[in-house]
């Protein structure tokens, strides 16, 4: 890949790590996002992050207190967009154009490389949040359709530069960065099919793109992450542990999330399915769920608790397994009412806050230390931030089970949750923000 050289690039201070302390940190750079692909990638994908988490934040705190917010389009369907292809697809481009290129025995890419499909999501999905609160719902599902297309196209320039990196690849095993891509692609068709959903008024094709999304796409990818680094992280650290990752394994993963996806495009469009074929999904979930709690042990989860980075990704992949355990409740529950009683919500709030938001904490927060020149260690800060995320997420799960059994005060539960998440996500941004724009602190180039 041709690289381009970058340009008045400030130099990394000289000083040992021991002597800078806060008050003689270098001033913040906008050129020092270019000396690593994560720092550009990473640095948008943190701005897409706190700044929907806290429209959302505001929405539902309006909500719990009566007050009337315009919507062109419908909550749960903005919700679902940017939740889901907002800000993860733009924290893959960091974590896969900086492990990506070691895991294919490439160089490392210039983040140059990266700008115009970055500047094309952040523009997209700033030209859909002009849609979402129009007065004409007309007017909000055009700028929608045209931010949704940008998002597409720059997300699309991603996965062409990843894919010449697997094509001139020297090395033998791709699986995992092969999947990687695999699963881009599906994210890709399901932001196409959203665009094309929203531009035609045709919402649950729209609602069933990021169903397609948050299991065919961001779930695989999260699952093909956690199956290469979980082991190996855990045995780096803990040395008494193997780092037990068999390929069989991998697929069995991904066997699963396409499961999952399928029948999720099929609720969205036949809802409810078939008591037999719901009883099914809720006997494969619950046999994934209980399985993925046995792996998490079998990794080291009781072990990892005494390392606070690595326990936050344990207790981050242990959310995977009660969503998938709450799934199979729900779909039970369904089964056997006719379609009347489920937990709601609970099982896709457990993946997504849970299983999706705590990994990528955990794992952004790896690779901005480990990156940065700095101990991989979780702080004080990160940690209770983590913390702050749990209490989030118990609270939005607790708001969708009361709210399926008719329980009085979902709407102030959910406020807050959605309040904790904002200042999750909001204080966690800031911080690494901050490092994204700075030389490392270990004085060494990237």
């Amino acid at each position: 890949m041709k690289t381009i050289p970058i340009r008045s690039m400030p130099a990394a201070a000289a000083s040992p790590p021991a002597e800078r302390t806060a008050q003689q940190a270098p001033p913040w750079r906008l050129a020092w996002l270019f000396a690593a692909p994560h720092r550009l990638a990473f640095t948008a994908a943190s701005l897409v992050l706190a700044a929907s988490a806290s429209w959302w934040a505001l929405a539902m705190l309006s909500r719990s207190q009566g007050v009337v917010v315009p919507w062109a389009l419908a909550p749960s369907l903005a919700h679902g967009l940017v939740m889901s292809l907002g800000f993860v697809p733009l924290f893959f481009a960091g974590f896969l154009f900086t492990a990506g290129p070691k895991w294919l025995g490439q160089p490392p890419v210039n983040a140059q490389v990266l700008l115009t499909p970055v500047l094309a999501m952040l523009a997209g999905w700033g030209v859909f949040g002009l849609g979402v609160h129009a007065r004409e719902p007309a007017f909000g599902q055009m700028f929608g359709a045209l931010g949704l297309c940008a998002v597409t196209v720059g997300w699309t320039g991603m996965l062409r530069r990843f894919g010449d990196l697997l094509r001139t690849s020297p090395v033998a095993d791709q699986t995992h960065a092969r999947i990687v891509a695999v699963a881009g692609l599906v994210g890709a068709a399901a932001l196409w099919a959203a665009t094309l959903g929203l531009a035609t008024g045709s919402f649950d094709v729209v609602r069933a793109a990021v169903q397609v999304a948050l299991w065919g796409f961001i779930g695989v990818v999260y699952l093909a992450v956690a199956h290469r680094m979980i082991p190996f992280f855990t045995a780096s650290a803990l040395p008494v542990l193997d780092a037990w990752r068999p390929m069989w394994l991998l697929w069995v993963f991904v066997a699963v999330l396409g499961e999952q996806a399928v029948l999720a495009v099929a609720q969205t469009f036949w809802w409810p399915l078939p008591a037999p074929l719901l009883a099914a999904q809720a006997a494969i979930e619950t046999a994934a769920g209980v399985a993925l709690l046995a792996l998490a042990v079998r990794w080291g989860l009781v072990q990892s608790l005494k390392v606070r980075l690595l326990a936050m990704l344990h207790l981050g992949f242990v959310w995977l397994g009660l969503a998938l355990l709450m799934s199979g409740v729900s779909n039970a529950l369904l089964a056997a009412s006719g379609g009347s009683l489920s937990l709601g919500l609970a099982p896709l709030h457990a993946y997504t806050m849970g299983f999706l938001g705590s990994t990528l904490i955990a794992m952004v927060t790896r690779v901005s230390c480990g990156h940065g020149g700095r101990a991989l260690v979780a702080d004080d800060l990160v940690w209770r931030l983590f913390w702050l995320l749990q209490l989030a997420v118990v609270a939005r799960v607790g708001a969708a089970l009361a709210g399926s059994l008719g329980a009085a005060g979902a709407d102030a539960w959910i406020a807050l949750a959605a309040l904790a998440w904002a200042a999750c996500c909001g204080a966690w941004a800031l911080r690494y923000g901050r490092w994204w724009g700075r030389p490392r602190f270990d004085g060494r180039p990237g």
